[in-house]
């Protein structure tokens, strides 16, 4: 490099060359992606706790119907938002040529990713429970409410009296059968909630699996390296040490010659 280079190099802004420099500066939509699933994450660990304080109310003398659309409305959206996070964990996941920190902030999005959809699936069974538990207790006090009473003094005073009382509480019934009708339908919803991110997390543990194992394999491949690169070390120690004591010998040897010449040479003269 010229001094021309270096000058011009040393005389460019320091954030410049760190956005040039890949030692400086991860993958801007790496980075950006990362940090939009860990606010996606934060915002569904609040929808959890807010869900186990609207489920702790189904059952109870507070359990109204705004609670239970509470609890509707925070399990489809809690449930859409895991999609979306699941979808961007495979994909951080799937990111090449990472560096060490980006590696760690794949492992914490996934650790991060699995430890909320257990939560949040514990929750979605807790509410499911009661939902059935619920259903089922409505249609029992529906078809006995339906059943004719037995009371009466007269059979005529006694079908008039069921005849009033059918027409009185008919709209009742369909109201409260079609609330029956709701809430087994939300728990068809539910199921179907559980079952897909059933299949979302194992998708996303078959990832951090497959990683594991590739992380094994780069790890296993880095020993037998470092293995082979202190016996190749040690053959070529011991092979300058060899080269050395034969360049030792071969030394002795000259010497040795050059005192017997020199011994015949002044002989022959003396002679």
């Amino acid at each position: 490099m010229s001094f021309d280079q270096l000058s011009s190099l040393e005389s460019q802004p320091t954030t410049m060359r760190r956005q040039d420099d890949p030692q400086y500066s991860d993958d801007p939509e790496f980075q950006r992606l990362s940090q939009e699933l860990m606010t996606k994450l934060f915002t569904l660990t609040g929808n959890i706790s807010r869900l186990s304080n609207e489920i702790a109310l189904l059952g109870t003398k507070r359990d109204t119907e705004r609670v239970r659309e509470r609890v509707h409305d925070l399990l489809e959206e809690s449930k859409d938002t895991f999609k979306e996070v699941g979808e961007g964990v495979k994909k951080i996941q799937s990111w090449e040529d990472v560096s060490p920190s980006q590696k760690y902030t794949q492992q914490k999005l996934a650790r991060e990713f699995q430890n909320n959809l257990q939560e949040f699936q514990s929750v979605q069974r807790l509410a499911l429970e009661k939902q059935r538990t619920s259903a089922t207790a409505a249609r029992s006090a529906l078809e006995e409410s339906q059943s004719p009473g037995t009371e009466g003094t007269s059979p005529f005073g006694q079908q008039q009296a069921q005849e009033q009382l059918r027409l009185a509480s008919q709209d009742e019934v369909d109201f409260q059968d079609s609330l029956i009708v709701e809430r087994e339908a939300e728990i068809r919803n539910i199921e179907q909630g559980v079952t897909e991110l059933n299949e979302l997390f194992r998708d996303v543990a078959h990832i951090v699996t497959e990683q594991g194992e590739m992380l094994d394999d780069i790890a296993s491949n880095v020993e037998n390296t470092r293995n082979d690169t202190q016996g190749a070390d040690r053959e070529l120690r011991s092979a300058a040490r060899y080269q050395k004591n034969a360049r030792s010998k071969a030394c002795c040897l000259l010497l040795i010659l050059a005192v017997i010449l020199t011994i015949v040479i002044l002989a022959a003269v003396v002679g």
